[in-house]
């Protein structure tokens, strides 16, 4: 298959393979006489399992970790449960600190509404020029 056929089958763009490649997510493909890259069917549903991947969180790191343990036939379900549990982790910290803001907002609303704007300088104040 040549690139264009990949990407289209894949739902990514040529660069998008093309990046994959360099970052060994792909094997490099054969080449033809013309130059042009060859890429097995099976390229298409790597790239959509790495995509899915992506979409649960893991970095490009960890998916070609588990890409290349795929490959060598070491992957199991419980050889590869720490690479979700650290998922999880990052997605735990993302939400505490989006709950911190969330209550730094709410209490910056609060203020606005009781008349202490953080956005305005307070009465007698010199604003910055």
């Amino acid at each position: 298959m040549k690139i264009g056929q990949v990407a289209a089958e894949a739902d990514v763009s040529v660069d998008t393979v093309r990046f994959y490649e360099r970052r060994g997510v792909l094997p490099i493909p054969q080449r033809r006489p013309s130059g042009y890259r060859e890429y097995p069917a099976s390229t298409v549903e790597r790239l959509r399992m790495a995509r899915t991947l992506q979409h649960l969180g893991f970095t490009l790191d960890e998916i070609i970790d588990a890409l290349h343990a795929h490959d060598s036939g070491t992957a199991t379900c419980d050889s590869e449960l720490w690479r979700l549990e650290a998922v999880v982790d990052r997605i735990d910290a993302k939400i505490s600190e989006l709950r911190r803001t969330r209550r730094t907002i709410t209490a910056t609303m609060s203020e606005c509404r009781a008349g202490r704007c953080r956005f305005t300088p307070a009465p007698g104040a010199n604003p910055a020029h």
